[in-house]
């Protein structure tokens, strides 16, 4: 993959503006991901623990197709805390750059942070979605 960065740009931080996936890469999408368990359980109320069970579940789900993390191209995040996301960002980072990690450095797609007035599995604070092209497949 190839992340873009047009000239002249300075570098986002923690996401990608966009990236290019390699010719003939399989493309898996991953349906919205809320951090439940594999039981469909909520085992915390609180963003943090519900991001990264939402994280480790779209990364189960690629694994399903044979991706890894560095294979997500695009990730949209919705959530309906946007005060719990302010106060627990630098955590959310922390856990991001755990989950997230490759032999080349941590990985970071195309993303996009949409604040919303709830989401559908109660009490799910968020929920995560994406895109991912597993080359050589």
């Amino acid at each position: 993959m190839h992340t873009l960065l047009p000239d002249g740009w300075k570098p986002p931080i923690g996401y990608a503006n966009g990236i290019v996936a390699p010719a003939g890469a399989r493309i898996a999408f991953i349906a919205g991901q809320v951090g439940w368990n594999a039981q469909q359980v909520f085992e915390s109320e609180a963003l943090l623990p519900q991001f990264e069970q939402a994280l480790r579940n779209v990364l189960a789900v690629l694994a399903v197709a044979g991706g890894r993390p560095e294979h997500i191209c695009r990730m949209t995040a919705y959530c309906c805390d946007k005060p719990s996301y302010l106060a627990v960002r630098r955590e959310l980072g922390a856990v991001w750059r755990r989950l997230m990690a490759t032999p080349q450095g941590v990985h970071y797609p195309a993303m996009s942070m949409i604040f919303v007035s709830d989401l559908l599995d109660h009490p799910g604070k968020v929920e995560l979605e994406a895109t991912a092209a597993i080359p050589g497949v």
